[in-house]
């Protein structure tokens, strides 16, 4: 087994593995580090990765991207209405208020949660893993943002045991970043703690934190975020200007046309980091809508100028994660910037201003959560030894508890886990009860909310109590796990008896999380994602036949007309040249869709006209080949015998001069005949023959040197009697 990590990002995702003294990542079946999180339905296969990502522009409306934006989140929330608008496939309320995606596939509707189209990804990662390593791949850890709510953080679960996969943990992804970063630092002492900020701006989020590294440790002091600021919405801030500028210009509305808007925001991408590092930067697209060429130019300032309310908003959550840490500026050590969004220059300049250094760039600013999350489960598994070091997280939300009887906290604030609490942790309630009761665990700030979410997280139902007192001592053990899900591991009530000392009761508990999956919903969406796979496989094995037959054809036309020419007549030639266009036209008509058994039967059919002018062909170089060998054989045998008695020398001499006639007879015959006919010998009778002679010679060579050591044997008994 091996382990690795995951960055599931918004547009791409990266897979790292831990191997012995190092970390690398792993490529894609087009050799790439970073894989698209794309996943297309086609009629009867689906396309993920790479090939789901080009698909987007000719397949747009069964294509899902960003499908991280829709995990946990509601089909009505404030702020995603707009977001799902601009998605090219459709969406529409699921019965629990939950988002469903709609699309033809297999000349049917189907309809998939946002969870089956991660667990669909996260299944395709784990095949490129395990054709890399050549091993199966189960345990990992996988990147989360650090404003996941608990629903969400369940979503992932569920999605990766649907892909097959054991996540030892879901890790932020600023603290992987910061794993990475700080395990291998050498300049840090207990007497001197190092403080690091660091910034990740990605695809659609911005997530800060700020991290104390000490020898052998680390902790994340506070974390902020923005959920809705990334490097897409500088995107689309140049594809609203250009989009406007062409319509001016050419009379052209790319809003109105899905495929010029994929093309155009693709282009508007790449025109970013362009501007990255030019003053300016052209873009052309052919073709782009009504058959016109369209042609712009922007300026980097005119960018910056246009994106300055984005710029505006980066400087919020960056005094907010100093503020929550409670340290001044001069403690920051240094800044560390990473994130597919961070190489906008703007950016750069605002972050220097607010913490009063020029932010590093010191660390891959695409793998390193990836790279982080691969070092957290070499840290995890029993499999590796890593050296000791502490990961200790910090809590983004504050969680607080409800009971039948009001708030339950160990704050005077009403909150049982304050934001910056550190986890994994672990809370002993103690509670007085007679009889079966609820407590809801939920998230005490809803400001603290992206997009202003539910702040329910689940409820748990604990009873009934076994107590023939009035009132029973439950102690309730509440965990904050390593995936920052809140879970009541037990609860225990102690009924004191009278004269003996005090029984302990396991009370059970039940579990209802707020719009979470259940477990038979998961079992269907694994059933459901076998089927899918074997579909996928099924159409893959059909087009690898398809292609079999297809480079057939190309390779027998040209070596009918060349190589094979001589071993076959002028009325054969015609045939299989008449056969084989027939073949090419009808895979290019009727032949584009079929099953993988017509194929195999086309196949055959050629075969059965080549393979006698291939069997031709092959033969002959073989069979002088083997009569070279058997004619080195019989030279061989004759040598040797020249050291055995005369009977049994006379004896493989006669073999040897017979084989030797023999080929020489059937070479003969063989000359004579014309080559597009089958030969007289086939080079497997010459190889029979050689093998024949070998096994005569040998028998002959062996029982004369039995005799001879039979008689040296004698002779010696003979001298002993003597003696």
């Amino acid at each position: 087994m091996s382990v690795v990590g995951l960055d599931i990002g918004n547009e791409n995702c990266i897979i790292a593995v831990a191997k012995q003294r190092s970390i690398d990542v792993l490529l894609n079946e087009e050799s790439k580090r970073e894989t698209p999180a794309a996943v297309s339905f086609g009629e009867k296969q689906r396309f993920i990765g790479s090939a789901g990502a080009a698909s987007a522009t000719m397949n747009p409306r069964s294509t899902i991207l960003q499908v991280k934006r829709l995990i946990g989140r509601k089909f009505n929330e404030p702020g995603l209405e707009k977001e799902l608008k601009l998605f090219p496939f459709e969406t529409f309320e699921s019965p629990d208020g939950g988002i469903l995606i709609r699309l033809q596939f297999m000349g049917e509707v189907h309809e998939f949660t946002p969870i089956q189209i991660l667990g669909m990804l996260l299944s395709h990662l784990k095949q490129i893993a395990e054709k890399n390593l050549e091993m199966p791949v189960s345990e990992c850890v996988i990147g989360i943002p650090s404003y996941f709510t608990d629903l969400q953080r369940r979503a992932y679960l569920d999605a990766a045991a649907i892909a097959g996969l054991k996540p030892l943990r879901l890790l932020h992804d600023c603290t992987a970043t910061a794993l990475g970063y700080g395990i291998y630092k050498t300049d840090i002492s207990n007497s001197s703690p190092v403080y690091t900020v660091f910034v990740d701006i990605g695809h659609c989020d911005t997530q800060i934190c700020i991290a104390l590294f000490e020898t052998g440790q680390m902790k994340i002091i506070s974390h902020a975020f923005d959920c809705s600021l990334g490097g897409r919405d500088f995107d689309e801030v140049l594809f609203n200007h250009f989009a406007s500028q062409f319509k001016e210009r050419y009379n052209i509305d790319v809003f109105t046309n899905i495929k010029a808007s994929v093309r155009l925001r693709a282009s508007c991408e790449k025109l970013k980091k362009v501007l990255s590092a030019n003053a300016e930067a052209p873009l052309n697209i052919e073709c782009l809508m009504d058959e016109k060429d369209v042609r712009g130019l922007i300026k980097r300032e005119e960018f910056e100028k246009l994106s300055s309310d984005l710029l505006e908003r980066i400087t919020v959550p960056c005094r907010k994660v100093l503020a929550d840490s409670g340290l001044t500026l001069d403690k920051i050590n240094s800044v560390e910037l990473v994130g597919s969004g961070s190489r906008i220059p703007a950016i750069t300049r605002i972050l220097a201003s607010i913490f009063n250094r020029e932010p590093s760039r010191t660390i891959n600013a695409s793998e390193c959560v990836a790279r982080g999350c691969a070092l957290q489960c070499a840290m995890l598994s029993p499999i590796f030894r890593v050296r000791e070091y502490e990961v200790q997280d910090s809590l983004p939300l504050s969680i607080g508890f409800l009971s039948d009887k009001g708030p339950v906290c160990t704050l005077s604030n009403g909150v049982l886990f304050p934001k910056g609490h550190p986890f994994p942790s672990v809370k002993i309630l103690t509670l007085h009860r007679t009889n079966m009761f609820n407590m809801e665990a939920f998230y005490v700030n809803s400001n603290e909310l992206p997009s202003k979410l539910s702040p329910q997280i689940n409820t748990f139902t604990i009873g009934p109590i076994q107590c023939h007192t009035n009132m029973a001592k439950v102690k309730v053990r509440v965990q904050l796990n390593l995936h920052g899900i809140v879970k009541l591991d037990s609860a225990v009530a102690g009924v004191a008896r009278r004269g003996k000392a005090v029984k302990r009761l396991e009370i059970p508990i039940s579990e209802s999380v707020c719009d979470g999956m259940k477990r038979d919903e998961i079992a269907k969406a694994e059933e459901k994602e076998r089927w899918l796979m074997q579909q996928d496989l099924k159409m893959e094995q059909t087009k690898d036949k398809k292609n079999a037959l297809e480079s057939y054809v190309y390779e027998m036309r040209d070596k009918i007309l060349n190589a094979y020419r001589s071993f076959a007549n002028e009325s054969d030639r015609e045939e299989i040249s008449r056969k084989l266009q027939q073949t090419e036209d009808w895979l290019y008509e009727d032949g584009m869709d079929e099953t993988e058994n017509v194929y195999v039967e086309k196949l055959e059919d050629l075969k059965k006209l080549v393979d006698p002018i291939e069997n031709r062909y092959k033969d002959e170089e073989a069979r002088v080949q083997a009569a070279k060998d058997l004619l080195k054989c019989i030279e061989d045998y004759w040598k040797a015998a020249a050291s055995l008695s005369s009977i049994k020398k006379d004896a493989v001499t006669d073999e040897c001069n017979k084989a030797e006639r023999w080929l020489q007879e059937k070479s003969q015959q063989q000359d004579s005949l014309p080559k597009d006919v089958d030969p007289m010998i086939w080079s497997c009778e010459i190889k029979r023959k050689m093998e024949a002679l070998e096994a005569t010679c040998k028998y002959m060579i062996r029982s004369n040197a039995s005799r001879d050591d039979m008689n040296v044997t004698d002779q010696g008994d003979k001298s002993d009697g003597m003696q």
